[in-house]
């Protein structure tokens, strides 16, 4: 009998311990998620699983071309997934040719989006002016994306974090990485 509560007081220790370790990284700075839907093919599909990174954006802010996990705009208790093409103070504009953005020096620049995508149109003209606290997301699969184009600009506090790794399917198994634009 005493080796037996010996064994659950000792299986209770390793719990409480992995719970103490496990719990603050889950919540703090990495999570999972899971990729529902076709708007980030062909560069990310339907049941890829993810791993954010929650802690990067606490010390710098979010770069163009990284793709992001956030809350939903229109409704936070969704998690959407989309690549980040306006930052703060430019004005995005969607023509069916390209993207270009106008940068707060009222520059013009054309987002080439070639080493990524293999797309001749971006399907929606729009053209919008960010504030200091807003970013214009884009789905990699544009035909189906329901992004920004839509839905208006994202703000900074709905962004959860970045994608980090994609751990499964592990034949693409793949660490994440900023486009050169």
């Amino acid at each position: 009998m005493k080796d037996i509560l010996n064994f659950i007081i000792e299986t209770a220790k390793v719990v409480v311990i992995a719970l103490l370790i496990v719990i603050p990284i889950r919540f703090f700075l990495f999570q999972p998620f899971i990729v529902s839907g076709q708007s980030m093919e062909p560069n990310l599909a339907h049941g890829d699983y993810l791993i954010v990174d929650q802690i990067s954006f606490r010390f710098r802010e979010p770069e163009r071309g990284e793709i992001v996990v956030f809350r939903y705009p229109e409704n936070p208790s969704f998690r959407h997934i989309k690549r980040i093409i306006g930052l703060p103070g430019e004005t995005i504009i969607t023509r069916g040719e390209g993207i270009a953005i106008k940068d707060y020096k009222g520059e013009l620049i054309s987002l080439n989006e070639s080493s990524y995508l293999n797309l001749d149109r971006v399907y929606g003209d729009v053209e919008i002016l960010l504030a200091e606290d807003e970013y214009f997301v884009m789905g990699d699969n544009r035909p189906v994306s329901f992004d920004s184009r839509k839905w208006g600009p994202l703000s900074r506090e709905n962004i959860i974090g970045r994608f980090a790794i994609r751990l499964l399917p592990i034949n693409r198994f793949q660490k994440a990485e900023i486009p050169n634009y």
